[in-house]
């Protein structure tokens, strides 16, 4: 049924909404970001490309449980969209704590 795409595309609407329409740290709009993003995709093709690899998978997926599409090698691209959305939302609470952290500095 998908699940774990529609909890993947859930989770990273969840997260860009968070951005845009409550914390706007502006997080998007920062080369830092996209930096730690790159950062974070490279290491996870390495990883997730040993744990999920179709030849002898150490993590395996339920075929009716996600797309079927796998990149580059046998990623889900799912693993992805969590990546994205863990990222992304760890450094918009990491911006909102900072901002209340500096509130009660000054």
């Amino acid at each position: 049924m998908l699940e774990y795409t529609l909890g993947t595309l859930l989770a990273m609407l969840i997260v860009v909404l968070v951005e845009l329409l409550w914390a706007r740290t502006g997080i998007f709009t920062r080369l830092q970001y996209w930096l730690a993003l790159a950062i974070m995709f490279f290491f996870q093709v390495l990883v997730d490309g040993w744990l999920t690899k179709l030849s002898a998978p150490i993590v395996s997926y339920h075929p009716e449980q996600f797309s079927g599409i796998r990149f580059p090698w046998d990623i889900p691209i799912e693993d992805f969209g969590f990546g994205f959305a863990l990222i992304t939302a760890s450094l918009i609470v990491w911006e909102v704590l900072g901002r209340r952290d500096s509130r009660r500095a000054s």
